[in-house]
Formats: C-alpha cells, structure tokens, sequence
C-alpha cells in the first residue's frame, strides 16, 4: 500500500502535513510507486543537506505517507546515499525447487517399518527397505529401496512421520496431597521452623551421615541432630526429638520438596503435636527456604565440615548435636536480625544494626509477651539458668574440644579400617 498525495514543496507542508493539518489523498499503489515516492522526497528536498530537526519531518512524513517502519525508512535513506537510487532489493527466487522423489504415502510407509522394528539405525532401515523390494518384490518399496541413510533421517523429521508414528498421551498427575505450598508467615511469633537435611558425603561408594537442620524463623533458634539414613524409619524419630527441643510451641513446619520431610509418617507426626502448618517450597521461588540453607553453611558445615562421616558414627554426630553445638548456637552465638523500613518508593529496606544482634535466646525474650509463646512446662527461668551456665568464651572452647574429641574418633577409625 503507498499513496498518491499533493505535491508538498516546502517544510513548512511537510510540519503541517506531519502534525496532521495538511490536505491528503491516499489511495493504494504498488511498491515501486512508493519507492520513486521515497526517493522523489529524499531528492527534492535535499535531504542530506537538512538540519537534523527538517531531517526528522522528512522521515516523519515518509512515514506517515507510505506507512515504512523508522527502520526501513532508514535502510532507503542509506541506500539513496549510497546509490543513489532507491530500488527494491528483497530477493527473487530464479532457480526452481528440487523435484519432490519420495511422497507421503512413501514416508508412512517408512513410519510402518520403524514402527514394525523398533527404530533401526538408518543404514539397517536402507536394508530392510531394499530387501522388501528387491528380495521380497513389495512394490509399495521401489523408491524407497534406494534412499541414503542420510535422506531417512530427514525423513523422519517431516511432520507426516511424525503425525504417523508419534502418540500424544497427556501426563499422568501424581499429586502428593502433603503440606502446602507457600512460604510461612509468622508475623512475629516465634514457633515457624524451617528444615532441611545436610550429607557428610559417600565414600568408596558408601553414604555418610545425614545432618538434620531445624531453625526458628523469627528468633533463629536452632537445632541440630543426625540419623544414619534418610528414611522414615530413622527421620521421623529425629524430627520429633528435636520438635520437642524448642522451648515455645511449635505453629508451623516448612520443608523443602524432599521426600524425608514431605511424607505421610511426618505429616501424622505434626498432626500429634498439634502443629497447625505443614508447608513447603514452591516451585522457582529459591528463596522460600533460604534462611536453613544459609544455616547449612554458616553452622553445619563450619562446625561438622565437608568431609565424610560413616553412617555408624550417626550416634556420636546426634550427641554432639544436641549437648554441645545446639545449646551454643541458641544461647552464646550471635546472629543478625534486619530492621525493615519502608523508603520514600515504597520500597522496604533492610538495615542491621549494633542493638539487632542477638542470640536467638535473647531474640525470643524480646519480642512482646514473650513468655505466651512458651510451651508447657518451660519458663524463662529455667532458660536463664542454662544460659548463664558458661560464658560465651567458655562455651565457645568447650564445643571445640567436643568437636576435636568426636572427629579424633572419627578419623581414627577410618584410618584404622584403610
């Protein structure tokens, strides 16, 4: 589509016609019409002389007559240029196309024996084509007797060997009605754990220990215990001991997607405890787990390492676990707690502060009515008694030498089997 408009002669038509107050005329023409168009503007009003403001009104009204996009308009102003000429250069098909040698009843034939033989590799398919002709005298084969094992190939791309041999069956769903996906909310209470399960690596193809990770979401207090398999024989036993190791009760429990935590026997457990959210990840959303996966790092692999720990040293590991590095990590390390504001966009900032680091202990005795988030039978008296056992120096040297003792009769062993 071009167009057949007035003659316009001065710029200042051409800002009135752009600006759309000028008369005009359109009616359809052909290509080349536009083109002589293009280059009876281009040339008239000495384009490539034009301050850049007229060079716009140019291009503008090019465009609004003929209807090219800015890039074409460009391409022709650059071939003007260039040439001098503005010319058609879309590119014209003078051969003829290759003569069609197989047809669609040839190509569902080939789907018929890749069916009838599972698929063969191309050069047996060649074989098998040219004995059904040739030694079997099948008709239906004479032009396929003598195609390249590269031709069946390409064959078999073509949409009628696809429409022939491929079966659409629409998947099978295998809901696990287990858990929810969503991220908790705790809204500031204390009592939504997150989990999730660490490997001391295999071995001379044997599995190590597996270290399970619990931490609060709101105070950061944590747990730590180990099992020697990840089935639910050995998890479910270590999950409730160290459900019940939280001092307030526990609200909600979220997991990743593996399948230790995300089964029946852990969701009856919850249940038993009364634990009102069983929740877990969401597909693509990395973060909704985050805060165990950076406890995984920053705690399990810092005090336990990379290094293989056989799976009959669980026990020890679980000993560890639960008298000496949980008890420092809830009462003497510190950890940081974000203060969140809301900036001038709308946007929320996270700062942290010299007053927001805490031990999680101290986390959980500053929040507002702290002592109605306990379970039954705990109090903070009992709690600040155990705090105050040891100072933090002193709890600190006290898990390394555990940690020393437990990897000495780890290592020892090892050495001693190899």
């Amino acid at each position: 589509m071009t167009l057949h408009t007035q003659r316009l002669h001065t710029m200042e038509q051409v800002r009135a016609f752009v600006e759309g107050s000028g008369p005009v005329d359109y009616q359809p023409l052909d290509r080349a019409a536009a083109y002589a168009f293009v280059r009876g503007t281009l040339t008239g009003f000495d384009y490539h002389l034009l301050g850049r403001a007229d060079r716009g009104r140019v291009r503008a009204y090019i465009g609004k007559a003929c209807g090219f996009s800015p890039a074409q308009i460009s391409r022709l102003i650059r071939q003007q240029a260039e040439t001098g000429v503005v010319a058609d250069r879309r590119a014209r098909n003078s051969g003829r196309p290759f003569e069609t040698v197989y047809t669609p009843a040839d190509i569902r034939l080939l789907a018929e024996v890749d069916e009838a033989f599972g698929g063969m590799s191309g050069l047996a398919t060649c074989e098998i084509l040219r004995r059904q002709f040739e030694v079997h005298g099948d008709a239906r084969f004479e032009r396929l007797a003598d195609v390249s094992r590269s031709h069946v190939y390409n064959l078999r791309a073509s949409r009628t060997y696809r429409t022939r041999r491929t079966t659409w069956e629409k998947t099978r769903p295998s809901p696990v009605a287990i858990g929810v996906r969503k991220a908790p909310e705790p809204n500031g209470r204390p009592g939504f754990l997150r989990v999730d399960t660490v490997h001391m690596g295999d071995r001379d193809g044997r599995k190590g220990v597996y270290v399970v990770n619990v931490v609060d979401e709101v105070t950061q207090y944590e747990h730590v215990g180990a099992a020697p398999a990840i089935s639910e024989r050995f998890m479910v036993p270590i999950l409730e001991a160290l459900l019940l190791l939280f001092p307030f009760d526990v609200l909600g429990f979220h997991a990743d997607n593996g399948s230790e935590h995300v089964n029946r026997r852990v969701a009856a457990l919850l249940n038993k405890l009364h634990v009102g959210e069983f929740t877990k990840s969401r597909p693509r959303r990395s973060n909704d787990n985050a805060l165990v996966e950076g406890k995984n790092a920053h705690v399990v692999r810092k005090h336990l390492g990379h290094d293989h720990i056989p799976v009959r040293f669980a026990g020890d590991v679980d000993r560890f676990a639960r008298e000496h590095l949980s008890p420092f990590l809830n009462f003497h390390r510190p950890c940081l707690f974000a203060t969140e504001r809301v900036d001038a966009k709308g946007k929320v900032r996270r700062t942290y502060r010299r007053e927001d680091v805490l031990t999680p202990f101290e986390k959980l005795k500053s929040l507002p009515d702290a002592a109605g988030f306990l379970r039954v039978g705990a109090s903070f008296d009992a709690l600040d008694r155990a705090a105050a056992a040891q100072t933090d120096m002193r709890a600190a040297k006290s898990l390394n030498r555990a940690r020393d003792e437990l990897f000495r009769k780890v290592h020892g062993a090892v050495a001693a089997a190899a």
